[in-house]
């Protein structure tokens, strides 16, 4: 039987909705199924765009119904068909009557389905000026999240809420050791890949359009590795010398701590710790590929004593866990799978690690805090708090052309300069 990709999207989307999956964990159990790539490619663009547009496609899904589509997976085939209507150039007489059949078994559901979607192409002018209505639903995030971004960005939150529905660019990281930025731009162009330099950093490169990574030269050599240019900040800010021994915290899936190891060779020892072995396994995976050893860790960073050889460190990386607001852009199912009390959860493991760790640094050395959040509370709020409570932490400012000073550290919100949403702070131990 010939596979249907609108079936095939829903089922990814019910793991995620349902099972509360990841999108990319959805996805990487399903496009391996998919034997075309092309038919790979369209299933993974309606998940992305539905995932996107979720809480506006779901409004609508209320509008056309009489009562809450209690069936999983023909609510999302629903918002695929209406997905499809609205943002796709798939021709409407195809995104109904594929949907539909992708409503396989269930028979019922097929008028139901069909009555939906008709009526939207009816009434679209009336429903789609419904949905504009309340902020929330015309950009497509959660009351909660649109409330908290307004309160901490009065003057700009809605810029990123704009940014957030955008798709993001994608961003490599070259590595200097093997090749110069100016020398992997001629191998992009002779492969026929439009790029340019970034201007932040001296190692970014934005491609103007995505490519798979197999096509992109040297990638297995370890010539580049994907990484927004936001991202490439965390390495130039932990000042680097030859000697100095570094921790990485939290480090899967390894792109900062490859940064690290290419910017700085001759550094004593570099130790990576995460608490995920399925995350450490692509920590390894990302090393041998680009030819690069660290001494890497399975372990939990709330308990250096399990792990800690008591040798203190000059530099330590905390790229703590968080809400990920800053790369919804490139993760569209956080609006749908973040809550406001995972914050409270983020927040209280933010402080553990941060009080787990300090001891271990040297004095003298510096912590790089660093979050892809946009919230103040996991930010600037978290560092001022941890400087009230360590009379032994500075604060070291940092001077940069890019995203704006806060009271603690500095802040780069999503779409700024065409980067993802960053947090940057550097502590000093006196």
């Amino acid at each position: 039987m010939e596979l249907n990709s609108r079936a095939l999207a829903a089922d990814v989307l019910v793991q995620v909705v349902g099972e509360r999956k990841t999108l990319n964990q959805a996805l990487e159990s399903t496009l391996p199924k998919i034997p075309r790539e092309n038919d790979r490619a369209f299933v993974q663009a309606l998940c992305y765009g539905v995932m996107r547009w979720y809480w506006r496609l779901d409004y609508l899904v209320a509008l056309l119904t009489r009562k809450p589509v209690k069936d999983l997976d023909i609510r999302m085939l629903a918002m695929l068909g209406l997905y499809q209507l609205k943002y796709m150039r798939v021709k409407p007489y195809a995104a109904v009557t594929e949907t539909v059949s992708a409503a396989r078994r269930k028979s019922w559901a097929k008028p139901f389905l069909n009555g939906i979607l008709r009526s939207y192409l009816r009434e679209q002018a009336t429903l789609e000026a419904r949905s504009a209505e309340r902020e929330a639903i015309a950009e497509a995030h959660p009351e909660w999240l649109v409330s908290a971004l307004q309160q901490d960005w009065p003057d700009r939150y809605a810029e990123i809420l704009r940014q957030n529905n955008l798709a993001p660019p994608m961003v490599v990281r070259v590595n200097c050791r093997t090749i110069t930025r100016a020398a992997y731009l001629d191998q992009l162009a002779r492969a026929g890949i439009s790029a340019y330099a970034s201007p932040i950093g001296d190692t970014a490169v934005v491609l103007e359009s995505p490519v798979p990574v197999e096509n992109l030269p040297g990638f297995a050599k370890g010539w580049v590795s994907v990484q927004d240019a936001a991202a490439q900040l965390a390495a130039p800010l932990l000042e680097l010398e030859s000697g100095l021994r570094v921790l990485d915290v939290c480090a899967a899936p390894g792109g900062k701590l490859m940064h690290i190891l290419e910017a700085c060779p001759d550094l004593k020892e570099v130790v990576a710790v995460d608490v995920s072995p399925e995350r450490v396994v692509r920590i390894h995976d990302n090393l041998a590929r680009a030819g690069l050893t660290a001494k890497v860790l399975t372990a939990d960073a709330t308990n250096p004593s399990a792990w800690w050889d008591g040798r203190a460190f000059d530099r330590i990386l905390l790229d703590a866990p968080c809400s990920a607001t800053g790369v919804i852009r490139r993760h569209p199912d956080i609006k749908v799978l973040r809550t406001p009390d995972d914050l409270v959860g983020l927040q209280d493991l933010q402080r553990r690690i941060l009080d787990a760790v300090w001891p271990l640094l040297a004095p003298g050395g510096r912590l790089l805090y660093v979050t892809c959040s946009v919230l103040r509370q996991e930010n600037e709020a978290r560092i001022a708090e941890f400087l009230k409570t360590h009379s032994d932490a500075l604060d070291v400012p940092i001077k940069a052309t890019w995203g704006e000073a806060v009271s603690h550290g500095r802040q780069i919100l999503t779409g700024d300069q065409g980067m993802d949403g960053f947090y940057y702070a550097r502590i000093a131990k006196i």
